[in-house]
C-alpha cells in the first residue's frame, strides 16, 4: 500500500498564480477526496485550467501548498495521474493502437499486460475495428475517447479532466463518462472542469464553483442548492428596474433573484403564485418564463452570479 493512501487525492491551500500582472489563481483553498468524482464549475478566466494544469503538470505554486496523493507535487508523481487535456494532443498520423503502444512504453508497462490493457481499452471506447486507422480519420468524439484510453491505460490513482466534453454529441458524451466512472469504481479519483452545469449535476459527486480564482462554495449538489428553493423560475423579461427587481425579492413566494441582463432567476416553493405576481410586476415586458426543479446550475447562479468579470487568456 502506497503512504498517505487515506490523505485526499488533492489539497490546495492559499494557492497564488500569476501571469504576469494578473492573478489566475487568487488564494484558492480545495480538497478533493480520494475516490470522489469533484467538478471545479466556474466561468471561462475564473482560474479552473490554471489550478489543473498546476495538478496534472506537477508544478509548485509560487504561493501557497499544494499536494496531490499525499505528496508535494514532483515529477514521479505524474506516473500516478491520467490527463485529458482541454484541446486535442493526439498526433494525427498516429494509429489508436500505435498512440496506447507508445504510452505503454512511457509508463513501462510490460509488453503482455500493455498489449491487453490496450485491447481491452479499445473495445471499451468502440475504436477496436478502427485500432489501425490513422487518428485523422477519426471523428472529434472517437478522437476524445481514445483521449480518455490513454489517460487510463496506466491504471492512475487521480484522473484530471479539462472541459473533456466540448463539441462531443450526446451519445460520445455519455461513452466518454462511463469510461471515467468506471475507472472510478476501480478506486481512481475523478477531477474535472466544465462550463456544462447539468454534465456536473448528473455525475458530480462534490463540486466546487469558482471565481476570479478562488473557491466560493463547496459540497455536494444538495448541500449548494441547500437554502434554495423547490423550483426555479427562468424570465426573459427586458429592461428590469432595480426596484421591480426588489419588489420581486420582497414577495413571499420569492427566494434567491438573480438578474443575467434581461434574463431573471428566481426560486421559489410555488411557482403557481409566483408567476402572476410577477407577471403583474412586468407585464408585457416578460417574453417568455420557464419552470423547472432547482439544479446544481441554480445553486451556480446564485453562488457565482450571472455575469462575471472575464479576464483573457486565463482559464
Amino acid at each position: 500500500m502506497r503512504a498517505n493512501a487515506q490523505a485526499p487525492a488533492v489539497e490546495a491551500r492559499g494557492v497564488v498564480f500569476a501571469y504576469g500582472g494578473r492573478r489566475a489563481l487568487d488564494g484558492l483553498t480545495l480538497e478533493v477526496p480520494r475516490g470522489s468524482i469533484f467538478g471545479l464549475l466556474g466561468p471561462n478566466g475564473s482560474g479552473k485550467s490554471t489550478f489543473l494544469s498546476l495538478v496534472a503538470e506537477m508544478r509548485p505554486p509560487p504561493e501557497g501548498s499544494l499536494r496531490v496523493l499525499g505528496e508535494p507535487p514532483r515529477r514521479a508523481l505524474r506516473r500516478r495521474v491520467g490527463v485529458v487535456f482541454q484541446e486535442n494532443s493526439l498526433d494525427p498520423l498516429m494509429t489508436p493502437r500505435e498512440v496506447l503502444g507508445l504510452f505503454a512504453r512511457l509508463y513501462g508497462l510490460r509488453k503482455e499486460e500493455a498489449r491487453d490493457r490496450a485491447e481491452r481499452l479499445l473495445a471499451a471506447v468502440g475504436l477496436a475495428e478502427r485500432a489501425d486507422d490513422r487518428i485523422d480519420t477519426l471523428s472529434g468524439g472517437m478522437r476524445r475517447r481514445l483521449e480518455a484510453a490513454r489517460a487510463l491505460l496506466h491504471e492512475p490513482d487521480l484522473l484530471v479532466l479539462d472541459e473533456p466534453t466540448t463539441g462531443v454529441d450526446a451519445a460520445e458524451r455519455q461513452a466518454f463518462w462511463a469510461l471515467a466512472l468506471e475507472a472510478r469504481e476501480r478506486g481512481t479519483t475523478v477531477l474535472f472542469a466544465t462550463n456544462d452545469l447539468a454534465e456536473a449535476d448528473a455525475v458530480c459527486e462534490l463540486a466546487a464553483f469558482v471565481r476570479d480564482g478562488r473557491v466560493v462554495a463547496c459540497g455536494t449538489p444538495a448541500e449548494l442548492k441547500r437554502g434554495l428553493r423547490g423550483e426555479t423560475v427562468v424570465v426573459d423579461w427586458r429592461d428590469p428596474s432595480e426596484e421591480e427587481l426588489a419588489a420581486l425579492g420582497a414577495l413571499p413566494e420569492a427566494g434567491e433573484v438573480v438578474r443575467d441582463g434581461d434574463t431573471v432567476r428566481v426560486s421559489t416553493d410555488d411557482a403557481s403564485v409566483l408567476v402572476p405576481k410577477l407577471f403583474a410586476l412586468a407585464g408585457r415586458r416578460i417574453t417568455s418564463v420557464q419552470i423547472h426543479p432547482t439544479t446544481l446550475a441554480d445553486a451556480y447562479f446564485a453562488h457565482v452570479g450571472g455575469r462575471v468579470r472575464e479576464r483573457e487568456g486565463i482559464g
